[in-house]
């Protein structure tokens, strides 16, 4: 029995199931996650490994449209991650609008 020729586009292809494999794993975290930060941290992981699975089957498939639409949903995530630092980091207008009359 001969053993198939495995090209570099096979091996792409599966390094890039074997991550959208993992990537699946981390949404229980999203699901899961105690605090705000923690499911950011877990979307920012799903998004990582999105870009690397997309990018991974730009690569195998040579279709440039995939690595572009990888590239761009990277930028993305970076501005999402800043929005989410200074949504963090502003302090709670909630407790400023009660004053100091509370009981």
């Amino acid at each position: 029995m001969a053993m198939p020729d495995l090209t570099m586009s096979d091996f792409l292809l599966a390094a890039a199931a074997f991550v959208l494999v993992t990537v699946a794993v981390g949404l229980i975290r999203i699901l899961r996650g105690p605090a705000a930060a923690d499911r950011m941290m877990a979307a920012q992981l799903l998004g990582t490994g999105g870009i690397a699975a997309l990018l991974l089957l730009g690569v195998a498939t040579q279709a440039n449209a995939v690595i572009d639409v990888a590239l761009t949903l990277a930028l993305l995530a970076a501005f999402a991650s800043v929005a989410f630092v200074q949504g963090a980091a502003r302090p709670d207008d909630k407790d400023s609008r009660k004053g100091n009359d509370v009981c």
